[in-house]
């Protein structure tokens, strides 16, 4: 049951993560054709507006369609693209302060320090951290981990407690932010640059088709990376 709780842990962040972008959008006025829960075929859904919300078929993960027809997302003027860009991360980091703040709530009663004061300095302190740890990672890739790596330790640690839940949800949600943040295409760091870039000098907006298929195929490559990697440390745990 711990495993299942950890899987939908991770699928209900990365939902608040593409709920981050959904409310961004309607913030700035960019207009949203559909908001999916989940990826692949349709399951169930219903419009309301011009924005179509659907559950799909492959529950870890979601996407939201901006309405742009044929202008595509690059028409958009930068301090929309920005916000819109910005809003996934944001929602992750908001999410773990309410973990916090709940976990502070249940310990040590209602008050202001425990329910913002405190989440708020806690996250920054564990933000910067995993920040300066990340060059240890290209130094070491095999410290890597997938889905079915956190899954499978997640469900370990947290066993039956909700507290241990919560503080994983902490250290998923801020790991979510700062992913999405790097410079590197199709994140969301990336599209900031590419757009203060092609802002700089509008040639350079032509690489960004290339340099997002580009990033992608690496980003897949890492995920059956860190996914192999997982399998073998699993089985490993199993035969010891």
């Amino acid at each position: 049951m711990s495993y299942l709780l950890v899987f939908l842990a991770i699928s209900l962040l990365i939902t608040l993560h593409e709920a981050g972008h959904f409310l961004a959008a309607k913030w700035v006025g960019i207009p949203i054709a559909r908001f999916s829960v989940g990826f692949g075929r349709r399951l169930w859904g219903f419009r309301c507006g011009q924005t179509e919300y659907r559950l799909s078929l492959i529950p870890c993960g979601g996407y939201v369609l901006p309405a742009l027809e044929h202008q595509g997302f690059g028409s958009l003027p930068l301090r929309k693209r920005i916000v819109f860009a910005l809003g996934g991360p944001l929602s992750n980091i908001a999410g773990s302060v309410i973990c916090l703040s709940i976990i502070n709530i249940s310990q040590h009663g209602l008050s202001v320090d425990g329910a913002l004061v405190q989440p708020l300095k806690d996250t920054w302190q564990i933000t910067f951290q995993m920040v300066t740890e990340i060059p240890q990672l290209f130094s070491n890739p095999g410290q890597l981990s997938g889905i079915v790596g956190i899954v499978a330790i997640g469900g370990e640690h947290v066993g039956t407690s909700i507290v241990r839940l919560l503080h994983l949800c902490v250290l998923l949600n801020i790991n979510l932010a700062i992913l999405n943040l790097l410079p590197l295409p199709p994140l969301d760091g990336g599209k900031i640059v590419m757009g203060v870039l092609e802002k700089v000098c509008p040639p350079l907006g032509r690489l960004e088709v290339p340099l997002a298929v580009t990033g992608w195929i690496l980003l897949m490559g890492l995920m059956v990376y860190a996914t192999v990697l997982d399998i073998f440390r699993i089985a490993e745990s199993l035969v010891t």
